[in-house]
């Protein structure tokens, strides 16, 4: 096996100048340490026989480990390994590969392999270098969602501008033809357009936004008041009962108001959705609770008789962008409500049955 060793400086390398003076005396092991990647040097066995401070810093100690073990805390072996390939052809291999740092933090890493050979050609060891790309994948993830969502955007803002156009033409001809209920019929058609543009705004600054929350002490009942309130006509306009049963033992806790009236506009928005997509039962109810939940926790709950969901849905809808209505939403609602929870140190349950309408329930503590 060839052995490494340090180069000694030789008299013209002795002679080459630097900003500072010489170069002579930098060993190959400083030079590697000082290289912005993780360095390793793997035997035919892919265990570890040497490797740079970097590497030590985002991996640990990994010098007679087995490689896999040591990058992905994994007992198997790579289905493709650069390593192993270039020990079968003696070529470089490049890949891209999630790993497990020695914080237990993953992080997505572009791997290079190159053969190390003897005087006779054979690859006696290979030399792996891995630089961090988390960052980058993530700018491409960010990327590819504002592209996704600029997408969605465009086409539900299409379908409000449309909406209200056909509103306003019916509010002109009745203003024409002296008839006031087609007037009103028009102007009810432009005030839900209204509304739904004003919540998908609403929804997309707060998706960009960061969780900044300004809590202030607030009754849940005037939440869920506000909310309702802002969605009456709304749900009138569709044939749409809110219903609201609040708890007045329930104390004053702290919470935004701003953010939790945005989850709770969002979800009873997405109830009379779901009841508007019901096409077997002709009376629809939202009902909008505030009520204890234990000693300690309070919940606020959102119950519909609509569609309601299978699986597969559920296990979707708070994934951004993600949306059961086609070109007729941005699948931000309930992503927003998700990312409000959160930061509000909650908790989100959710009940749902084909046909059976639905049940989301908010759980957050009383303090």
């Amino acid at each position: 096996m060839t052995v490494l060793q340090e180069r000694r400086p030789t008299e013209s390398s002795e002679n080459l100048p630097d900003k500072k003076g010489t170069i002579g005396d930098l060993s190959y092991r400083y030079i590697l340490d000082l290289l912005p990647c993780c360095v390793s040097i793997q035997s035919p066995s892919l265990h570890i026989l040497f490797s740079n401070k970097r590497f030590e810093k985002n991996f640990g100690d990994g010098i007679g480990r087995l490689c896999h073990e040591v990058y992905k805390k994994a007992n198997e072996k790579c289905e493709s390994c650069p390593v192993e390939k270039t020990f079968e052809d003696k070529k470089a291999h490049i890949s891209e590969e999630t790993v497990r740092l020695s914080t237990g933090e993953t992080a997505q890493m572009v791997v290079y392999s190159a053969p190390i050979l003897d005087v006779l050609g054979n690859v006696t060891a290979v030399i792996e270098l891995s630089s961090d790309i988390t960052i980058i994948k993530e700018t491409e993830k960010g990327v590819k969602a504002l592209g996704q969502s600029m997408a969605m955007v465009s086409h539900e803002i299409k379908n409000i501008l449309e909406g209200l156009h056909g509103g306003a033409y019916v509010v002109d001809t009745g203003i024409k033809e002296d008839d006031l209920a087609l007037a009103r019929k028009g102007w009810k058609i432009v005030k839900k357009n209204i509304t739904e543009i004003s919540n998908m705004t609403q929804n997309i600054l707060y998706s960009a936004k960061k969780d900044v929350l300004k809590n202030q002490r607030i009754f849940p009942k005037e939440i869920v008041d506000r909310a309702v309130g802002l969605l009456l006509d709304k749900a009138s306009t569709m044939g749409i009962e809110l219903e609201i049963q609040t708890n007045p033992a329930l104390p004053s806790v702290s919470l935004d108001p701003s953010s939790i009236s945005r989850m709770l506009t969002n979800l009873i928005w997405n109830a009379t959705e779901a009841c508007s997509n019901d096409r077997e039962s002709k009376l629809h109810t939202v009902v909008v609770r505030a009520e204890f939940y234990d000693k300690t926790h309070f919940m606020f709950e959102v119950e519909d008789n609509g569609v309601g969901m299978d699986d597969a849905t559920l296990n979707k809808i708070f994934e951004e962008f993600f949306t059961t209505k086609g070109g007729s939403g941005t699948g931000l609602g309930l992503s927003v409500v998700d990312k409000i929870v959160k930061a509000h140190e909650g908790r989100l349950e959710v009940l749902s049955a084909p046909g059976k309408g639905s049940t989301f329930r908010v759980i957050f503590e009383i303090r």
